[in-house]
């Protein structure tokens, strides 16, 4: 009988690093502190709640690096993705889901394994002995986060990650907005018209800019610095970095047509995506803020059709913690230092849920084949699990070092063969189909 595998917090690393690890025959104990001890962005105790976002991002697996990650995800019979896929939503040409619905599902599946245990207990130090995984994500408790920057040696290394608002749907007033997926993606007319998009003017849009700019802030304390993802950037901070810049980035106008004035191109737009099943809830689209909360209410009513919004969630903002991982972590995903703890999820780096849960399938399988005495290589650099794994682990330079989503300038460069010299369409095709042969090679190695 083998030794019993800890993993410490259940979010999607921990969750997905659970049940690879209980498929291949290994008793796991899931140690999550919630909902015994609370974060600021969390708001209940089951597995696999999702915080920022209710998007794991585009679902296609031929032309984009994280639609790629999905399908070896789906290969390797990952409980995130089959949740996942269980609760979607419309969204396009994106894989969104109902987030209260996918977290309940992971949840049950998880305490319904025979060899899987859930305990509330809160892990604030290093374990010296046993077999370990880390997979505390950026809201790492500040204890445990003490003992962590106790054994590395270094600084933490943190970002601040911000929260989009939610609104309840049925106070848009969609005599103004209406419903279009950009460029008007999807198979389906549900797909077609997965977002609920709001028009601004150009004197709208210069009013908007200046409200966000003159909002109240969320402020640091003492001896905090912040720096941040560039995927999850506040909307006031793209704004200070020029007014054009919003308009260019999630209030971008291409690619929609208003249906109440076909012939009136707007001058920016804000996109809401569909939140819940039932499609009550609808969250604003690359609005991220660490605005107060009453400037919050203020400005985003000056949105044309959020004018008498009520919102479920205001938007927010906390602090992320991850290791320096090209110095700290092996390619087995153990600290060097102590190679019974392997680490998992964003706390090594990688940024979004879909990474996150990445890292976690790595980490069970790689804990799981220790344990059973069958060696287990992470899957080769040309895999889109195997590049992210080579770039938190020596790809990337420790000086400079920054969380990162999946992106095929992480993947070896093709040879001509493979569309190393073709447009872009081609090359990333040629990607694609590179990985999938590897990626299953890897999967029928362990059989």
């Amino acid at each position: 009988m083998s030794e019993t595998l800890h993993i410490v917090g259940g979010g999607m690393a921990g969750s997905e690093a659970a049940w690879q690890a209980a498929e291949r025959g290994i008793s796991v104990v899931i140690h999550e502190m919630r909902p015994h001890v609370g974060t600021f962005a969390h708001r209940t105790g089951d597995l696999a709640e999702m915080v920022c976002s209710n998007s794991f991002r585009s679902d296609d697996d031929e032309q984009n690096a994280v639609g790629l990650l999905h399908w070896e995800m789906r290969a390797a019979g990952g409980l995130i993705m089959e949740m996942a896929d269980r609760h979607s939503l419309p969204a396009g040409g994106a894989l969104a889901v109902d987030r209260d619905a996918f977290s309940q599902a992971v949840t049950a599946r998880l305490r319904a394994h025979p060899r899987i245990t859930i305990t509330g207990e809160e892990v604030d130090a290093l374990p010296a002995s046993g077999h370990w995984i880390i997979a505390t994500g950026p809201l790492t408790s500040t204890r445990l986060a003490e003992a962590i920057r106790a054994e590395t040696g270094t600084e933490s290394l943190a970002f601040f990650d911000a929260i989009a608002p939610i609104v309840h749907a049925e106070t848009i007033d969609m005599s103004i907005a209406w419903r279009q997926s950009r460029y008007d993606k999807g198979e389906t007319e549900e797909e077609r018209t997965a977002y609920i998009n709001c028009p601004m003017t150009k004197p709208e849009y210069e009013a908007f800019i200046d409200a966000l700019l003159a909002a109240e802030k969320t402020e640091f304390h003492e001896g905090e610095t912040a720096g941040y993802f560039d995927g999850c950037l506040p909307i006031e901070v793209m704004a200070d970095r020029g007014r054009e810049t919003l308009r260019h980035g999630p209030m971008k106008p291409i690619g929609l047509t208003n249906s109440h004035q076909p012939d009136q191109k707007a001058y920016a737009v804000v996109q809401l995506r569909r939140d819940n099943a039932l499609g009550t809830l609808y969250n604003i689209v690359g609005f991220q803020t660490k605005m107060k909360y009453g400037a919050q209410t203020s400005v985003f009513r000056m949105i044309p059709g959020l004018q008498n919004a009520s919102f479920a969630r205001l938007g927010g903002i906390h602090r992320n913690t991850f290791l320096n991982s090209p110095k700290l972590i092996d390619g087995q995903l153990r600290l060097r230092s102590r190679p019974n703890i392997r680490f998992a999820g964003q706390v090594t780096g990688v940024e979004g849920y879909v990474e996150s849960a990445a890292m976690g399938l790595l980490a069970g399988r790689l804990a799981a084949a220790e344990l059973t005495g069958r060696p287990l290589q992470a899957p080769p650099p040309e895999t889109a699990m195997g590049a992210l794994v080579n770039h938190i682990t020596g790809g990337a330079d420790a000086k400079t070092f920054q969380p990162m989503n999946v992106n095929f300038g992480l993947f070896p460069p093709l040879d001509e063969a493979r569309g190393g010299r073709k447009g872009r369409k081609d090359r990333y095709k040629g990607y694609t189909d590179r990985a999938k042969i590897l990626f299953t090679e890897w999967l029928q190695g362990q059989s």
